[in-house]
């Protein structure tokens, strides 16, 4: 029954030292280290600490965005450790998942994540209707139908639609549906 940590920071310039000397005071006897954005789904130290672990042991980590940035990622995670019956803790909030009590929170805390997304998704939503019925919103701006006459005006003077494409900064197949609607 070993105490494994996992300390992360997101970019190389970042320092591990504080989460370190947290882990080693939390008991932990193996820490994985790692500098890489939570974003990214492919941490290599993340993998190899959850490979590691095995039944009865217990995984700490300093503060829940450590170990994900989605609410998704984090239950897969806590799901692939309880699997294995590897304990979970989190440091900053005095999380521990071998309690009853734990495993509601870490519930809790993962329905609250997911509220605020779809909180924060539907105000998004209302902000672009809002600015869409004021006129503010356009959406994209049309790149190649905006220069459709260049287009035929160059295919005219016999210019490929490669150089074309190039040349106007916009995509071959751009130029071969414009060219396409052009014919009818």
């Amino acid at each position: 029954m070993a105490i494994i940590g996992y300390a992360r920071v997101s970019t190389e310039d970042q320092n591990l030292t504080a989460q370190l000397e947290q882990l080693k005071a939390a008991g932990c006897e193996k820490i994985f280290k790692e500098k890489a954005s939570g974003v990214k789904m492919d941490r290599p130290q993340l993998a190899a600490m959850i490979d590691y672990s095995r039944e009865g042991d217990t995984v700490v980590i300093c503060k829940l965005d450590r170990i994900a940035r989605s609410t998704k990622h984090l239950l897969e995670t806590i799901e692939g450790l309880e699997r294995k019956q590897v304990a979970f803790n989190v440091l900053n909030i005095n999380l521990d998942t071998s309690t009853p009590t734990g495993k509601l929170m870490l519930s809790m805390l993962a329905a609250i994540g997911q509220f605020e997304r779809e909180m924060m998704l539907e105000r998004q939503k209302d902000g672009i209707r809002l600015a869409k019925e004021n006129g503010k919103y356009l959406g994209r701006k049309p790149t190649a139908q905006a220069q459709a006459e260049k287009v035929m005006e160059m295919l005219g003077q016999g210019k490929t639609k490669a150089f074309v494409a190039d040349n106007l900064k916009i995509g071959v197949a751009s130029v071969y549906r414009i060219a396409r609607v052009a014919r009818g």
